[in-house]
């Protein structure tokens, strides 16, 4: 039986600040640049980087960005969804 999840948006935007801090922190530990970032997931700046970072204009990762990160950042995909400590 399929059963109504009671997920508000808030629970969107901790989740996607959670993927941004492990994006941030893995990045920073890899020594890795938002630029660098950027251009090996497809982008040529790295301004979308820096606004999902910040939590800025509501934007976020797609699931083919995540999973192109986590092949840049060597780490598997769920690590990016581990809970900040």
């Amino acid at each position: 039986m399929l059963r109504y999840l009671d997920i508000g948006e808030e629970d969107f935007k901790t989740l996607y600040i959670q993927i941004s801090e492990n994006v941030k922190r893995i990045r920073k530990e890899k020594n890795i640049t938002q630029e660098e970032l950027a251009l090996n997931i497809g982008h040529s700046t790295a301004s979308m980087i820096s606004k999902i970072e910040a939590n800025l204009e509501n934007k976020h990762y797609n699931i083919k960005q995540l999973y192109l990160i986590s092949k840049v950042l060597n780490v598997p995909l769920f690590k990016l969804f581990e809970e900040i400590k």
